[in-house]
């Protein structure tokens, strides 16, 4: 599906892995900006795999992303992710610090911002995610949904133009998951979401693609996705 000023390209990725299992067989997907588009599929469709390619922690064997325009390679992978946020399914994999404030300073430091510009950018993040006065609290001590929340809050303290998100509603009871999807819906940025939530992905999407087998197999308007109900038991959500 073309799209106007398209700020995530994905062209001909595929990837295999060592054991020689393709995850991946061609994925072409283009996102413009401001949108939010769901990636719906089964366990093993190659959601994730092809999340992690999106920030260069696994390599594409062919194929190309572009990222606000910038090809992602060995030398603009830095850049990349000044531009792409990825919020992992689990939020014990980016929540490490001693403090919230550190956990979501992190990668602002990392990319040697001023501090007072980091503190500015911790505190404008924590309120993004209704998370305000928690700077000081240790992840441990959150609920699942405060996990989740402050794990998107580490990527929005990157100013990043786009956000990948893996299963942003795992884990969470049906109040936790309504938040999620009013959270999203308020964030300005481009956004890619990978989730099994279809509630999620009606909601907070107006578009959907669907994965199966390392490939793009339906691309459109989520809700008549969602509603063709032989469309997803032929692909595993139903």
């Amino acid at each position: 599906m073309g799209v106007a000023d398209p700020l995530i390209e994905l062209a001909g990725l595929e990837f295999s892995y060592p054991d020689g299992r393709k995850a991946l067989r061609g994925i072409n997907l283009t996102v413009g900006a401001g949108e939010r588009v769901a990636v719906l599929g089964a366990n093993g469709a190659g959601k994730s795999t092809m999340l992690l390619q999106l920030i260069g922690i696994l390599k594409p064997q062919s194929g190309t992303i572009r990222i606000c325009g910038i090809e992602l390679s060995g030398k603009t992978v830095r850049q990349v992710r000044k531009k792409l946020g990825l919020v992992f399914q689990v939020p014990d994999d980016q929540l490490f610090c001693t403090s919230l404030y550190d956990d979501i300073a992190f990668g602002p430091r990392n990319m040697g911002v001023p501090e007072v510009e980091v503190k500015a950018r911790v505190a404008k993040a924590l309120s993004a995610v209704g998370l305000e006065g928690f700077g000081e609290r240790m992840a441990y001590h959150l609920s699942p949904g405060e996990k989740k929340r402050a794990s998107i809050a580490t990527v929005l303290s990157m100013d990043a133009e786009c956000l990948a998100l893996d299963e942003p509603t795992s884990m969470l009871d049906p109040r936790a998951r309504r938040e999620m999807s009013t959270l999203l819906k308020s964030l300005p940025q481009t956004q890619l979401i990978v989730t099994h939530d279809l509630d999620l992905a009606r909601d907070a999407c107006t578009r959907g693609v669907i994965v199966d087998a390392g490939q793009v197999v339906a691309d459109g308007d989520v809700a008549t996705l969602l509603d063709d109900e032989a469309l997803l038991v032929r692909h595993g959500l139903a």
